[in-house]
């Protein structure tokens, strides 16, 4: 074998067509991610792509949308409690999970139903 996986480069999730101020609001505002510009070529195909740190989400659209409500990303993140927090100021729910050993973690919806984990490792 020759090659070896070095990385995610990104996570693409999909939202309904026209729903790009949606999206921006939801990851910019709830997940605190920072809008980047998508190359020009792609610009034309719709939805948005955003990052925080080494973590890149693009989200793309489709005609006959279905959240993703097993399928998703996961995002580990310093200081879980606070996260919470900010999520509750922002009327955002989550779901608690105790099951994953030395980890906590919560799931969330993003605007469109599509489900999104973040979790800190103990």
């Amino acid at each position: 074998m020759n090659f070896i996986f070095k990385s995610i480069d990104h996570y693409q999730l999909a939202s309904p067509k026209n729903t790009e101020d949606q999206s921006r609001k939801f990851f910019t505002e709830i997940l605190m991610f920072r809008e980047v510009k998508k190359p020009l070529s792609l610009s034309s195909n719709g939805g948005l792509w955003f990052e925080s740190g080494s973590i890149k989400i693009h989200v793309g659209t489709e005609d006959n949308f279905i959240p993703a409500r097993k399928a998703h990303p996961a995002l580990e993140v310093e200081n879980l409690n606070e996260f919470k927090q900010h999520l509750l100021t922002k009327h955002i729910s989550f779901t608690e999970d105790g099951r994953l050993p030395s980890a906590n973690r919560i799931y969330l919806s993003d605007a469109f139903g599509n489900r999104i984990e973040i979790l800190v490792w103990k």
